[in-house]
C-alpha cells in the first residue's frame, strides 16, 4: 500500500466530496420509485411477527443491521442483531420460529450469512433479504427482498461500501418509519424507551415526581401575623407563602416578590395579616400533569413558582422553576 502523500488541494477535497454527496443523493431518489409491493409486504410481515426482528449482516453491511436493529427497537418494534458469523457457532440460537430475518448484503453472496440460511428457512422464519442484487444467493433464499442497490459507490474507485451503506440505512430508516406510522406510534411511546433523553424528561416526568409537599410547604393561616408568614417563608426555602383555609384549601400566595413590592411602597407591615396582603387566585397546575406544562405556565404568566391542587383547589404540592432545572425538564 503507498503511503505517499500528494500535495494537499482544498479544492480537490471539497469537489470530491460535493461529489460524493450528490452521488449518495441520487442512490437514494433512484431507489424511491423501486419501492412497491415487496415493501408493503415486508411492513405486512414485521406487524404480523409475534417475535422479533432479527438483523443479520456482515463487515459494513453489520454495523448498518445494527443500527437498523436499534432504530426498530426505540420506534416499537422489537428487534436485536445477530451476528452471522457467531450465529453458525451458537448465536443462531437467538432466532425463534417466531421471529422475522432481515438479512443485509449488498452483493448477497456474504459466504457466513448464506451459510445460515438453509438453518432459517428450516426453522420456518419468513426471511427478508436488503441486498443490491437481485438474482444473488440471498434473494433466492428470502421470502421477501428490498432492492437497496445503486448504481455507484461514491468512492472514486468504486470499491469502498458507500453509497450502498447509506441506501441501506435510509432504506432501514424507511421501514421503521412505515412500521410505527402502522403501529400508531406516538411520541409518549418514543418517550417509554427512551427514559433518559429530554424527550423523556418531557413526556415521563409528572408534577407530582418533581413537586414539594407535605412539611416543605411553607403555609399559613389567613389570620398569621406578617412576621410568622416570613418566617415560614425563610423555613422552607421556597421563595413563598400559600394561605389556606383551615381545610386547605388555597386562598392566596405571597411571594418575595409581593414583599419587594411592599417595601417600595412604605407600607407599614407590623399589622398586616397574611391573608390582607396574599395575592387571590395564584397559577395552578395538577399533580398528574406533565412537568413540561408547568414550565408552559411559568413561562405564559412570568413566575418561577406555581402551586399544585386538587379538583377541590386543596394545597397538594408547590413546583418551582428550579425544581424543574435540577430535573433537567427545562
Amino acid at each position: 500500500m503507498s503511503q505517499e502523500v500528494q500535495q494537499f488541494d482544498a479544492a480537490r477535497a471539497v469537489e470530491m466530496a460535493r461529489r460524493a454527496l450528490q452521488i449518495e443523493a441520487d442512490a437514494l431518489s433512484a431507489m424511491s420509485p423501486r419501492l412497491g409491493d415487496d415493501f408493503a409486504s415486508t411492513v405486512k410481515a414485521v406487524l404480523a411477527c409475534s417475535g422479533r426482528v432479527a438483523v443479520m449482516g456482515m463487515g459494513k453491511s453489520g454495523h448498518v443491521g445494527r443500527k437498523i436493529a436499534a432504530t426498530l427497537a426505540s420506534t416499537g418494534t422489537p428487534a436485536l442483531f445477530v451476528h452471522p458469523a457467531e450465529a453458525s457457532h451458537g448465536d443462531l440460537g437467538m432466532v425463534t420460529a417466531k421471529d422475522v430475518v432481515l438479512a443485509l448484503s449488498n452483493s448477497g453472496e456474504s459466504d457466513e450469512l448464506n451459510a445460515v440460511l438453509p438453518v432459517l428457512k428450516r426453522l420456518g422464519v419468513t426471511i427478508i433479504a436488503m441486498t443490491g442484487k437481485a438474482g444473488s444467493s440471498l434473494a433466492r433464499h428470502a421470502h421477501l427482498v428490498l432492492d437497496s442497490g445503486v448504481a455507484q459507490e461514491a468512492c472514486p474507485l468504486n470499491l469502498a461500501p458507500t453509497a450502498s451503506t447509506t441506501a441501506q440505512m435510509a432504506l432501514g430508516d424507511a421501514l421503521a418509519v412505515a412500521l410505527l406510522d402502522a403501529r400508531g406510534f406516538k411520541p409518549e411511546d418514543f418517550a417509554r424507551s427512551h427514559p433518559g433523553g429530554a424527550l423523556g424528561r418531557k413526556l415521563l416526568t409528572h408534577v407530582r415526581d418533581l413537586m414539594r409537599s407535605g412539611d416543605a410547604l411553607p403555609r399559613v393561616a389567613p389570620q398569621a401575623s406578617f412576621s410568622e408568614m416570613l418566617r415560614e417563608m425563610a423555613a422552607k426555602g421556597l421563595g413563598a407563602a400559600v394561605v389556606v383555609d383551615s381545610e386547605d384549601r388555597v386562598q392566596g400566595i405571597f411571594t418575595d416578590g409581593d414583599l419587594r413590592r411592599l417595601i417600595e411602597r412604605g407600607q407599614d407591615l407590623r399589622e398586616l395579616k397574611a391573608g390582607d396582603v396574599a395575592s387571590p387566585k395564584p397559577r395552578t397546575v395538577a399533580g398528574d400533569a406533565l412537568a413540561v406544562d408547568a414550565a408552559d405556565v411559568m413561562e405564559e404568566a412570568r413566575i418561577t413558582l406555581v402551586l399544585v391542587t386538587d379538583e377541590q383547589h386543596k394545597l397538594l404540592g408547590a413546583i418551582s422553576i428550579n425544581d424543574l432545572m435540577r430535573a433537567k425538564v427545562i
